[in-house]
């Protein structure tokens, strides 16, 4: 019997996984040893990183692939626009960069877009991450810096989604629903791995370039 294409992805990307969710930035940020300013600079990188996916996503909607996997209710942009607001106030976007991590992550992102493997690797990178682990991180950020629902981690907030296991459990049935030769979901294993990497780098770039407290 086949084993289910959300199975095989999940067990071998999990250590990529881990190696990104022990990323030294990750631990000071949880251990409240960041400015707000400090941790906004980890959200100007999302920015323009799902400026990317969100951009890419409206352009396969139409997609019989692809499209399956467009969401408009998942897209972050605006709910970042309103972090980004709240952190650095109405001259945000003066204050925000793409990092060269950001740059070559956005790069690949554009650059796989008409391939619909590997568009799903990376929404599915980011946004099972986000439905999940992200939900932690969110509830420790509202206690470190006092949060609420009205910018800061809206970027975490996904109440158009209704119930998230049941969202994720419907998001894994349609990876599972793919019809992918062997060589196929290698190749769609192999660009989750890249984009893991791709995000662990614009981590270990923020906790590099942090200036010392």
């Amino acid at each position: 019997m086949t084993t289910p294409f959300s199975e095989s992805l999940r067990n071998a990307t999990w250590a990529d996984h881990e190696s990104a969710e022990s990323e030294s930035y990750l631990a000071e940020l949880m251990g409240g040893r960041l400015s707000e300013h400090e941790y906004g600079e980890m959200v100007a990188q999302h920015y323009f990183a799902y400026a990317a996916l969100d951009g890419a996503s409206r352009q396969l909607a139409g997609h019989p692939v692809a499209g399956r996997f467009v969401f408009p209710e998942l897209y972050r942009e605006r709910a970042l626009e309103r972090d980004l607001a709240t952190i650095y106030g109405p001259g945000w976007q003066r204050r925000i960069s793409p990092s060269k991590a950001t740059r070559t992550l956005v790069a690949r992102i554009h650059q796989v877009a008409d391939w619909p493997g590997g568009y799903i690797a990376h929404h599915y990178t980011r946004y099972l991450g986000d439905l999940s682990g992200g939900q932690f991180i969110r509830m420790e950020l509202q206690k470190i810096y006092g949060y609420g629902k009205d910018g800061g981690v809206d970027f975490y907030i996904f109440d158009e989604l209704g119930s998230l296991p049941r969202f994720k459990s419907e998001y894994r049935s349609r990876l599972d629903e793919l019809e992918l030769d062997e060589r196929e979901r290698q190749r769609v294993i192999r660009e989750v791995r890249l984009a893991y990497q791709l995000n662990t780098e614009v981590l270990t770039e923020l906790h590099r370039t942090r200036q010392p407290a």
